[in-house]
């Protein structure tokens, strides 16, 4: 029974909907950076495209709007550097372990008319049969997958209906639904996305030989004494004999 696909959803929001305030950062260093930080704002570095690359500070805030949208890291917003506005991406960002707030972010220019490589989440939903009736269990192996297409045509994630997996059956890359003509799938085809498998149970011995393991009495520590004691009584006579012959010839002299 072939496994029923979910369709490719949610195309991104449009760039010009979305502007992040940036601004051009003439000093470098962590003290700046933390001072930045103090008036929510965030050091950037905006990179690609046909223009140099520009150090910057931008709203935080903003930023982390778009990391907790929908779309996440893969949307398209403008950066506004002083009422010109540059398409760009989220590429790379740091955030604190501890405080969860964003340290460093890399912005990348999108050329709208240029292909581009992105990573899109994959998202399955349903109960696998192999689940339901056969007792498996459903392990997700790979929750993306990297495609290339233009900047307008990234989808925010491709979600896939897996209630028709059953049993050792496994959902590859390939099997994605999408629009050929738009997007390539630049990961292996044949990359395991997911998969149902046998829940594995640790074999437990029968009650019978745990009782013959537990009436089974241990065997005795073997102590090899007597030879090594016999062993020193003798080089005591050995010893001993040399001294007695050496005194007799003593008294033969004499």
């Amino acid at each position: 029974m072939p496994v029923p696909l979910g369709i490719q959803e949610g195309k991104k929001d449009m760039a010009e909907n979305i502007v992040v305030e940036g601004a051009p950062r003439q000093t470098r260093g962590k003290n700046e950076a933390r001072r930045l930080r103090q008036t929510g704002k965030v050091p950037a570095v905006l990179y690609g495209g046909k223009g140099a690359a520009i150090t910057l500070a931008v709203n935080a805030k903003q930023v982390g709007s778009i990391l907790r949208s929908e779309s996440g890291h893969n949307t398209l917003f403008q950066v506004d550097l002083d009422g010109k506005h540059e398409p760009a991406i989220l590429k790379d960002w740091l955030v604190d372990p501890l405080t969860g707030k964003l340290l460093h972010v890399d912005l990348l220019r999108v050329v709208m008319d240029v292909r581009m490589k992105v990573m899109v989440p994959v998202h399955a939903f349903g109960e696998p049969a192999g689940v339901k009736v056969q007792g498996g269990v459903f392990e997700v192996v790979t929750r993306e997958v990297e495609i290339e297409c233009l900047p307008a045509d990234i989808p925010t994630e491709f979600r896939v209906d897996v209630s028709g997996l059953m049993l050792n059956a496994q959902l590859r890359a390939s099997e994605l639904q999408m629009d050929t003509a738009k997007i390539k799938l630049i990961t292996e085809p044949e990359r395991v996305l997911a998969h149902v498998v046998t829940l594995k149970v640790e074999e437990e011995k029968p009650v019978e030989a745990v009782v013959a393991e537990a009436a089974t009495p241990a065997e005795p520590e073997v102590i090899k004494k007597g030879k090594k004691e016999v062993e020193g009584e003798e080089g005591a006579e050995a010893e001993a004999k040399p001294k007695a012959e050496k005194s007799d010839k003593g008294e033969k002299k004499k």
